[in-house]
């Protein structure tokens, strides 16, 4: 049989929905998905390069976090234990400094600081009103250069709502605190926390009027968006290869079951007659529930390639949230502030590990999806990190940084490098460079690191 060449941006069609491929390998070339002058993914992977920034606030418990040994025999920490699948892919990166984190001069406000400088690496201004200030994010320089490639330029997802207005932290506005991206000086980009929303969003075929009727007549007939491009996806089926038949059908196994799972999450009461159900969780939805189902639009929107850009917090800073999950039932902020109690700081490793394993879930999912001799993982530079290092100190040097990923092959894991002093900016420079989104500058960098 003579496999067909499809074209990436072949979808599956019918009654009002129009649904993403995953990457096959009868698709077009992955060196044609890129732009020009961006570089293209070194052999053996195959498939476009992915850019993802995970965000956790309050700052970690260091001396369970930095390992002691520089280079690639360094022992896994207690935080990095459930990074032990991905070890090879594992760069530890320590020593930067997100100095306009600092007060310089401000006086205190260090958890707005510290999230508004993590991605821009500019000082906010200190104010809680309208006039707020502050620059350009690395994620959205990336999807000024490369966006046009994708569907969507960029996704902001995250777990925590946040506030926009008001001040939060000592006279910061709150968009510093509850904003990882910021599309220019002062306009924060407002995350996405429903996955039902991301779900829609991502799947909808862009006709608001078609998409609604589509939508009514799935919940009218308790249908999932598959019973719709089903017809389409059979045809599509018989002209495959055995590799992207496989492929294909874990990518609608994965759809189905994650549709399953966000019904389960709905808010059950009925509305009023003439008003449209809310696409929310239930307020009884558990975080890690809640967590994982947005980790699992993530890869949808990778493996699908709707986007290449993604932030992700898991809350943010000044979190207050309780993780009884994690068997400790406390506030995150005020556990932070432990002033060396040595029972708040074991809370606090177990926090530092709960989130740890809601990463490594998220890692176990790209890296399980193929692209040629090689996974999404590999074709992909995923960082995490906060913009605070002790969260008891607010110090702003030697930040909690880990990087997951290859980078098409640009990146050697397996070991722990130190910068010393350096500037943030100057990773997300070097990191901007291998998804060809390459800057002069950003923010206060000063140059790029030699990541090898």
């Amino acid at each position: 049989m003579n496999t067909p060449v499809l074209s990436r941006r072949t979808m599956l069609r019918g009654l009002g929905t129009a649904l993403a491929l995953p990457l096959l390998e009868s698709m077009v070339p992955a060196t044609r998905l890129f732009g020009a002058g961006a570089a293209s993914p070194a052999a053996p992977a195959f498939g476009p390069r992915r850019l993802a920034w995970f965000y956790v606030p309050n700052g970690v418990v260091i001396p369970n976090w930095t390992p002691e040994t520089i280079g690639a025999n360094f022992e896994l920490t207690p935080t990095f234990q459930p990074l032990a699948p991905f070890r090879d892919k594992l760069t530890v990166i320590s020593g930067l400094v997100c100095d306009k984190a600092n007060p310089n001069g401000d006086g205190p406000g260090d958890h707005a600081r510290a999230q508004a400088a993590y991605l821009t690496g500019v000082q906010p201004r200190k104010t809680g009103g309208a006039n707020i200030k502050l620059g350009v994010s690395a994620d959205q320089a990336v999807a000024a250069k490369i966006g046009h490639l994708t569907k969507f330029p960029s996704l902001e997802l995250g777990i925590e709502e946040g506030k926009q207005v008001g001040a939060c932290d000592s006279g910061y506005s709150c968009a510093y605190s509850h904003s990882l991206s910021w599309r220019g000086e002062a306009t924060p980009v407002v995350k996405d926390c429903s996955p039902q929303s991301v779900f829609d969003r991502l799947f909808a075929n862009g006709d608001p009027n078609e998409t609604a009727e589509a939508r009514a007549r799935r919940e009218n007939d308790r249908k999932s968006v598959l019973d719709f491009v089903l017809g389409d996806a059979n045809a599509l089926q018989r002209n495959l290869g055995s590799t992207d038949r496989q492929k294909l059908d874990e990518y609608l196994t994965s759809l189905r079951e994650i549709e399953v799972r966000l019904k389960s999450t709905q808010v059950e009461t009925a509305p009023p007659e003439g008003v449209a159900r809310p696409d929310a969780l239930s307020k009884a939805t558990p975080y890690p529930d809640h967590a994982r189902l947005m980790l699992d639009m993530s890869v949808l929107a990778f493996q699908t390639d709707l986007t290449r850009v993604i932030t992700f917090p898991f809350a943010d800073e000044g979190s207050d949230q309780t993780y009884p999950w994690a068997d400790a039932n406390v506030r995150h902020h005020t556990t932070s502030h432990h002033q060396k109690d040595p029972a708040k700081i074991a809370l606090l490793a177990k926090i530092n590990v709960f989130h740890m394993e809601l990463f490594a879930y998220f890692l176990q999912k790209l890296d399980a999806i193929k692209e040629g001799n090689g996974s999404i993982l590999d074709n992909s530079l995923i960082t995490y990190g906060c913009g605070n290092s002790d969260g008891d100190r607010h110090n702003h040097d030697n930040i909690p940084l880990i990087l997951l990923g290859k980078g098409g092959g640009t990146v050697t894991g397996g070991r722990h490098v130190r910068f010393d002093g350096q500037p943030l900016n100057n990773l997300w420079l070097s990191l901007m460079d291998r998804v060809g989104a390459s800057y002069d500058r950003l923010g206060d960098s000063t140059g790029r690191l030699a990541l090898g």
